[in-house]
């Protein structure tokens, strides 16, 4: 029996084209307006609305060449019995950069693979602020980000394609 782990075969092993360099707090706001009253126990479940949006913005800097700030926006809400319970709204960014690879591919990895590593981070800072506020924390279940990237720009990308294609047929 050959063991394959051999020092050879570490370097093979291929590097992540996004570096994150910080990630951050950006903003943050947590409101309980209708404390203490709201607090009470034994009352209904409260009926919640939430919303994930996502920003990514290019910045110019003079050791990268592809810098990128992506910000995950996250607002979370709840009301019982047309009282708002609390209201939570978090900007958590990340400034990243991608080396190596065609800019065509940034997009797609920037709002995909970059909020899916800042994710848990905002998700821990809505768990426990919702906690300090006297809530059961909210913990949000995983977000697919690659659906939200389809279903935002899908259409969009296989226009694009169409136009590669008639342009690459017209041309010939």
């Amino acid at each position: 029996m050959s063991d394959e782990n051999t020092d050879s075969n570490i370097g093979e092993v291929p590097r992540s084209p996004v570096v994150i360099h910080k990630q951050y707090l950006k903003d943050f706001s947590f409101e309980n307006p209708n404390a203490p009253m709201i607090l009470k126990k034994g009352l209904r479940a409260p009926e919640m609305d939430m919303n994930i949006m996502l920003d990514v913005q290019k910045i110019e800097d003079e050791d990268y060449e592809n810098f990128y700030e992506v910000t995950l926006a996250i607002n979370a809400s709840a009301e019982r019995d047309g009282e708002k319970m609390f209201i939570a709204e978090i900007l958590y960014s990340g400034a990243v950069s991608i080396e190596g690879l065609e800019e065509k591919h940034h997009h797609p990895i920037l709002f995909t693979d970059v909020p899916l590593m800042l994710f848990p981070f905002a998700r821990q800072i809505l768990a426990h602020c919702t906690q300090a506020g006297g809530f059961i924390p909210l913990q949000l279940a995983p977000v697919d980000f690659r659906a939200m990237y389809l279903k935002r720009f899908g259409n969009k990308q296989k226009d694009q394609g169409q136009d590669q294609d008639q342009k690459q047929s017209s041309g010939s």
